[in-house]
């Protein structure tokens, strides 16, 4: 790996700490002011609208702008909307939250697909796998640097020290972002694929955003694996949201361990993140099965935490389930990298991270919605049930596509 995805990867821990500080902050602050699951649902679920237009836009500034100007430039606006929390103190202002939220979310859905499609052309082929584990053990530093400490910032010092540090943390990223220096071609082994897609007598414009797409469409139809890595990405957001918005509920309302219990229940989703980096290593072939296989062992590791009566172990079952689930999503971003021509990965990449976002995001706001209406245990329960549902349906499509000759089994091998 080059010293550019170091960077990146710096850049990353920095941004998604400060990201962790501030919505650990942000959902103590709406149940201390309101005491609504609905609120939570809301301030989560509207994070994630602005994906729905602007991640195809980064997906396509990524591949016609400089992607490090796109990236400090996304950044760096978020600044000033890092700071409106500031001014959020009391129920009348919330919407000062939900609009910073909107904004801040604004920039992430145009950085997100620009930095994911820029870890092919850092790191080589072969380290893909290593690499994808690798953003597994980011994210796994973020929930525990952030939301732990960002619990007990937040806790003895008050949110607003958590909303600043947010802001700083914008400013640290794009700094070190400008130390990246991109590879002017494509990295080893995508370079004939780079050239399959140059002619030389296309018009730019519409016209050839159309055929992209459309060349795209068709690739990811005669394409078994990609169909199941699309159809888990989607079917997954889905249910995730109900999740995402049990974790504080579990902590604040179930356990009632308040700031410092959200930031423990987030640290530990960040502990098995960390460790997934390792376990991964010791997958050598078929991605696919174990991605599956995860989301499987995820879902029952759910239904134990709806069922469990102490804190520290519905810590342990969330280090077990983030476990397998950092597993699942390296194995999945590999194969995506791997199959996907270079030319389509910023689009790609955009596309989904719009479609992703936007499932997961009205997947929050109906888990707000029935945590008005539905006992937070048994909602962890369906969740569950649904993640281990998802894996089974996939898997039967994979067998019956397989033994159709369509050969899932060879596109899901490494190298």
């Amino acid at each position: 790996m080059s010293g550019g995805y170091y960077r990146l990867f710096a850049a990353g821990i920095i941004n998604g700490i400060g990201d962790r500080f501030s919505q650990v902050a942000m959902l103590s602050l709406i149940l201390q002011l309101t005491g609504s699951g609905m609120a939570v649902g809301l301030s989560l679920g509207v994070k994630l609208i602005p994906y729905l237009a602007l991640a195809p836009l980064g997906g396509f500034l990524g591949g016609k702008l400089p992607r490090k100007t796109v990236m400090m430039a996304a950044d760096i606006a978020r600044v000033p909307f890092a700071l409106s929390f500031l001014w959020v103190t009391g129920e009348d202002r919330l919407w000062l939250l939900y609009v910073g939220s909107f904004m801040l979310a604004a920039g992430e859905a145009i950085y997100a697909p620009v930095r994911k499609s820029s870890i092919p052309l850092l790191a080589q082929r072969d380290a893909l796998l290593r690499t994808n584990g690798m953003e597994q053990m980011l994210t796994g530093c973020v929930l525990i640097l952030g939301a732990l400490t960002g619990g007990f910032v937040s806790h003895w010092f008050g949110p607003q020290i958590a909303f600043v540090l947010n802001a700083v943390s914008f400013l640290g990223a794009a700094l070190i972002i400008s130390g990246i220096s991109f590879p002017r071609t494509p990295p080893e082994g995508q370079e004939d694929e780079a050239k399959e897609g140059t002619d030389p007598a296309a018009k730019p414009g519409v016209a050839e955003r159309s055929s992209r797409s459309k060349g795209l469409a068709a690739f990811i139809a005669g394409s078994v694996c990609l169909q199941i890595v699309l159809g888990y990405e989607l079917l997954v957001s889905l249910v995730s949201g109900l999740d995402n918005v049990l974790i504080s509920v579990y902590a604040i309302r179930v356990f009632h361990a308040g700031d410092i219990g959200v930031g423990a229940f987030y640290a530990s989703l960040g502990a098995g993140l960390t460790l997934s980096f390792w376990a991964g290593s010791l997958v050598k072939r078929n991605l696919l099965a174990a991605a599956l296989g995860g989301l499987l062992l995820e879902g029952l590791l759910h239904i134990g935490i709806s069922a469990a009566g102490s804190f520290a172990a519905v810590c342990g079952l969330y280090i077990l389930a983030s476990l397998v689930s950092g597993i699942g999503s390296a194995s999945l971003d590999t194969l995506l990298m791997r199959e996907t021509p270079a030319r389509w990965q910023p689009l790609l990449f955009g596309l989904m991270t719009a479609a992703g976002s936007t499932v997961l995001g009205l997947s929050m706001l109906l888990a707000g919605y029935l945590l008005a209406r539905v006992e937070p245990r048994l909602m962890g329960l369906a969740g569950g049930v649904c993640f281990a549902a998802i894996a089974v349906l996939l898997g039967v499509y994979a067998w019956v596509k397989d033994r159709k000759g369509r050969k899932v089994s060879v596109l899901s091998r490494t190298p």
